[in-house]
């Protein structure tokens, strides 16, 4: 009973109270959330997230490996069983994912209906390599794993990008740079123990197949390395970088080792490397049409990057030739590679000419990623601003003449005034426990990348905003993340500065900022196409801690060729927390519980599980605004009926996820709750439910534990402090820093 009266009392609402403590009423508050939308001008951003494929899943496993099948349906959030044979599977299963024997699958595959079935052929590798190669041929995917102790991680990513639920490319080509590491290690392994630092400012991992050395019995190594040897090296990579992977088979007339007598042999490895799920496949233009006309058509989720590289010397940009190879290419190819050496430093220029006329001319064509080698050419490189192939000084050779470290691209910006040195600022409370020590990440992050800005953590009292609109009224500014997030509806009320933006329709403000009404991050914005009214400048805040008066330029306001974006990366590190080891797709219609003490805290979370395509949310300790609740069936629990009914639902209706943004004060409420709604796995005994505890600092009990002892996968505020610590850089800076090395360079402190 006094369980029941403790459950009761949480699950009243509070009532808002203004700044002077005095109650503010529901009309007030409604108030207050609709001109938050009011004052936009509705910048839209996208989660990323689709539905895909919707065929029913069909994993083929090896003997004695049936348990692959049950991770499989974890991971997509599905109820499983074990089918006898292809036969008789139609779409109306696609609720369950179906296992099938290794040897009852080859009795009827190649008859299987593929609009209704997606066929995966899940091989261990402990079982010995290769996969059976009937198999491997008729399967739409094949996914290698290394035994019993797979990466969890690793397959809710290939599955999630198989089945077309998650796009990388679509998110690179929304940067304003990307770049790619060429490794050139003979066995991946040599490059595991670095990877995280390998892969600071890098978009993807270009993994060079024919520089691999498979070592044979008699001590020599294989011409070329069998597709069993390249599998398990692909599996090795995938297992330990989040970054999307380039398979590439360089030819041995274009400075790689990959024999040219054969060109079906390219499309062999190539076409198995679109049934691995890597992202991109290199296919080289020089290969006959029929094969790359086929693996464009055969490419599914993967991308294709049409090569060409000339080490003649004597290829010319303004040539004929020139744009022919490039409409040859753009034929068969969602990415445009040109790469030629050169012999004159003016033949840079040329390249930039032929670069804008094919901007120009061909506009709705494929991204150009286009670069001149050797010495005489690295001045093309920092102008290429899709997809430049870096090196780094960690890998054993570089993997054409020329190519340049990130760090070395951004020092040559600098120089070239393509990158100005900014001040980027940390704005916290004096109650923010890890703003601090962000300040020796990002120098860190800095340094790694060869990039001349500076940071600096400063401090704001609760309701002052000055400072924040003196930090961004400088020249100098390269933006700033504010932890806590800030009121938008403060931000654009309390500052005439900011109200005076772009002709006084005030800042650019992104839809998910727009829709959640707080902000984490402010990024600076060239270009704009109306001219800013500046307010005069002010002087930072004195609690600026750890910068001298130096630091920043002052003396002149926000330069009127820029503007500035109001933001929220804090819903998509809480989206990536939850996709770490699920596909999107578990999330879809399934019902949620979000715990907090106001609407403010629980927005981030509200707009993340909208992305998701969350059905039902039901909700403790807040009113949740209409803004946030449009798309949402929100039921708020203010009675023990409404518990109860909750308890005793089943199927999609009972919370498959539950999300706490309660103080850890009140962590043995959230206790409780997990208990209520533990004890079983979702709508079906075989899927796990999911539990992120957003508590930040000291606790009585741990919500966590109870969670794990009740059967729920566990995350915490470490998970998605490091997840938008990844958005927020990317956003400030416009360059990518995986989240593993956000780990490894933050230490324990930052958490």
């Amino acid at each position: 009973m006094a369980t029941a009266q403790r459950l009761h009392q949480a699950l009243t609402p509070p009532r808002s109270h203004d700044s002077n403590g005095a109650p503010i009423s529901t009309m007030e508050v409604d108030a207050d959330r609709a001109s938050r939308s009011s004052a936009t001008n509705g910048t839209r951003n996208t989660s990323g997230l689709q539905k895909g494929d919707t065929r029913t899943v069909v994993i083929i496993c090896g003997p004695r490996q049936e348990s692959i099948v049950s991770v499989f349906a974890d991971v997509l959030g599905k109820p499983h069983r074990m089918a006898d044979s292809f036969q008789g599977i139609t779409s109306i299963e696609q609720d369950l994912v179906l296992g099938i024997s290794l040897e009852s699958a080859k009795i009827d595959i190649s008859t299987r209906n593929r609009d209704a079935v997606v066929a995966i052929n899940a091989h261990s590798v402990s079982l010995g390599m290769p996969p059976d190669t009937y198999i491997s041929a008729e399967c739409d995917y094949e996914y290698l794993y290394p035994g019993l102790s797979f990466s969890r991680r690793d397959l809710a990513r290939f599955i999630s990008f198989t089945l077309g639920q998650i796009n990388h490319h679509d998110s690179l080509l929304s940067k304003p740079r990307t770049y790619f590491l060429s490794t050139t290690f003979p066995d991946v392994r040599a490059a595991l123990p670095n990877l995280d630092i390998l892969t600071v400012g890098a978009d993807a991992v270009e993994l060079r197949v024919d520089l691999l050395k498979e070592p044979l019995n008699d001590g020599s190594c294989a011409p070329v390395p069998s597709l069993s040897h390249v599998g398990e090296q692909v599996m090795l990579l995938r297992q330990r970088t989040e970054l999307p992977i380039i398979f590439t088979t360089r030819c041995t007339r274009e400075n790689g080792r990959f024999p040219m007598d054969n060109p079906d042999l390219y499309y062999e490895y190539l076409f198995r490397a679109i049934q691995w799920g890597v992202e991109y496949i290199d296919v080289e233009l020089w290969l006959p049409e029929r094969i790359r006309r086929r693996l464009y058509e055969k490419r599914g989720s993967s991308r294709v990057m049409s090569a060409f590289h000339d080490f003649s010397g004597t290829f010319k940009w303004p040539s004929a030739q020139a744009e022919s190879i490039f409409l040859e290419s753009r034929k068969y190819a969602d990415i445009i590679k040109m790469i030629a050496i050169i012999n004159d430093h003016n033949e840079n220029f040329e390249l930039e000419y032929f670069r804008s006329k094919i901007r120009a001319e061909y506009p709705d064509s494929p991204p150009l990623s286009a670069v001149n080698m050797g010495e005489v050419g690295q001045f093309s490189r920092p102008l290429n601003k899709f997809f430049t192939p870096i090196t780094h000084p960690l890998l054993p050779i570089i993997a054409a003449p020329g190519q340049m470290s990130a760090a070395e691209i951004n020092a040559a910006l600098s120089l070239l005034g393509q990158l100005p040195k900014k001040s980027i600022y940390g704005i916290s409370s004096p109650f923010a426990r890890i703003a601090t020590p962000y300040a020796p990440f990002y120098e860190k992050c800095f340094n790694e990348l060869g990039l001349p800005h500076q940071f600096a953590v400063v401090e704001r009292q609760p309701k002052d905003y000055s400072s924040i609109e003196a930090l961004c009224n400088q020249k100098s500014v390269g933006g700033a993340y504010l932890s806590p997030p800030v009121s938008l509806t403060g931000l654009l009320h309390n500052s005439s500065f900011f109200a005076s933006l772009n002709s006084g329709s005030g800042p650019l403000i992104t839809e998910a900022a727009q829709t959640i009404g707080m902000v984490d991050t402010i990024v600076v914005q060239s270009g704009s196409s109306s001219p800013l009214c500046s307010a005069p400048p002010m002087t930072p805040s004195s609690s600026n801690r750890g910068s001298d008066t130096s630091f920043g330029n002052t003396t002149a306001g926000l330069p009127p060729n820029s503007s500035l974006v109001f933001d929220n990366a804090n819903w998509r590190g809480i989206v990536s927390t939850l996709t770490r080891d699920l596909a999107p797709s578990a999330y879809v219609d399934r019902a949620a519980l979000v715990l907090a003490s106001n609407a403010d805290d629980a927005a981030s979370t509200m707009y993340a599980l909208k992305a998701l395509r969350i059905g039902k949310v039901y909700t403790v300790g807040f009113r949740t605004p209409p803004n946030i609740a449009s798309g949402l069936d929100v039921e708020p629990f203010n009675s023990l009926e409404n518990l109860q009914r909750a308890r005793m639902v089943r199927d999609k209706a009972s919370p498959f996820v539950i999300v706490s943004a309660l103080s850890p004060e009140k962590s043995n409420i959230v206790g409780m709750l997990v208990r209520v709604f533990g004890g079983s796995r979702g709508s079906s005994t075989q899927i796990r439910k999911v539990f992120l505890n957003l508590a930040d600092g000291p606790r009585k009990g741990d919500p966590s534990l109870i969670a794990e002892q009740s059967g729920f996968a566990t995350y915490g505020v470490v998970d998605t402090t490091a997840f938008t610590t990844v958005e927020t850089f990317r956003l400030l800076v416009g360059q990518n820093v995986p989240y593993s090395f956000v780990r490894l360079a933050s230490g324990q402190g930052m958490f």
